[in-house]
């Protein structure tokens, strides 16, 4: 005789939810699970490292290949162990693993949580800018007019190649009044500006300079500068040492600055994260890290990995920070608006 089974279903003729008891008796089997502590101890080593690398990073020794420049100039790309580690935790069903990449993702979340939010604030009186425009260029007068375009109404530009100057002095023309080169380094502004001079940051050419512009809220000191490049090495590690010792260089030239109001725009070859920048940005705050969107990574153009090309500021106060469009260059420029206070 046939038999007719039928499905239990719920009273709106679905498919019944796994039962309670279900859940618990699965959760019940975890905790009896006796493996659950043991298995994924490596990764919560691997994890327990991360974390003590970004909270102790500025003791890491920079005896050696500058181990410690390194690590800060790409810190915040450390977070993505976190994801990689939790998927590999669950994998292995591992408590004690997910626990310490839990731990992990705070460590992380606390020290450039604050960055990934936009903290952007209306208003400011003095919009600047600033782009490494790469001595290679191809396009200098469509670089120049990218960046224009921006709105700035000051703007430095690094790394210029002399021949290319008259290019950009060209294509600027319209949209700023004054101007001034020195050496590799140049500043554009539709306000005046007085006692434009190099700044010696002790390598042997001019690719920093320093002048006063007379904005209608009070006179600003701006500074330019191109510290010099660093370079990884299998054998060397990461070189900055002439890097550094520019920097030193420029720091004491901002120490000196009779003026309240400073800001300081270029490309500092390192991050603000960089204990070797110390002498700088102790002294100046970081435009991005005060009202940015986002981390302004700048550099390379193509994948940006690392911001920097910088806007540091003292005596104004910041109110937004963003990158601006991909140029012919190998950097992306960045623009800040501030408050000069009369």
């Amino acid at each position: 005789m046939a038999q007719a089974y039928m499905t239990e279903t719920g009273s709106d003729g679905s498919e019944p939810e796994p039962s309670r008891a279900g859940l618990r008796r699965r959760l019940t089997e975890l905790r009896r699970d006796p493996g659950i502590w043991r298995r994924g101890i490596v990764l919560a080593a691997f994890a327990v490292l991360v974390s003590g690398v970004m909270i102790f990073h500025a003791e890491l020794p920079n005896d050696i290949g500058n181990l410690g420049s390194l690590t800060e100039t790409f810190l915040p790309w450390l977070g993505l162990a976190v994801p990689v580690l939790f998927a590999a935790a669950l994998f292995r069903k591992s408590a004690t693993a997910l626990i310490a990449i839990l731990l992990t993702a705070a460590v992380w979340v606390n020290l450039f949580g604050g960055l990934v939010t936009d903290k952007a604030h209306a208003g400011g009186n003095l919009t600047v800018a600033t782009h490494n425009v790469d001595a290679d260029n191809t396009d200098p007068g469509g670089t120049a007019a990218s960046v224009a375009k921006a709105g700035a109404d000051v703007l430095a530009l690094t790394e210029l190649k002399g021949s290319a100057v008259p290019v950009y002095e060209k294509a600027l023309a319209g949209t700023y009044k004054y101007h001034s080169v020195e050496g590799t380094v140049g500043l554009w502004s539709k306000y005046p500006l007085v006692a434009s001079q190099p700044v010696d940051i002790k390598m042997g050419w001019t690719r920093a300079m320093r002048a006063t512009v007379k904005t209608p809220y009070g006179e600003v000191a701006a500074f330019v500068a191109h510290l010099p490049s660093v370079r990884v090495k299998l054998n060397a590690g990461f070189t900055a040492n002439q890097r550094d010792n520019s920097a030193d260089a420029l720091g004491a030239a901002l120490a000196a600055e009779p003026l309240r109001r400073v800001i300081l725009l270029g490309d500092l070859n390192g991050t603000v994260n960089d204990r070797a920048l110390s002498e700088v940005t102790s002294q100046l705050r970081s435009t991005q890290g005060a009202s940015g969107d986002g981390f302004g990574f700048s550099w390379p153009a193509q994948f940006p990995m690392a911001r920097i090309d910088q806007i540091l500021v003292r005596g104004v106060t910041p109110e937004a920070s963003w990158t601006l469009p991909r140029t012919g260059s190998d950097h992306l420029p960045i623009a800040a608006r501030v408050t000069v206070r009369p």
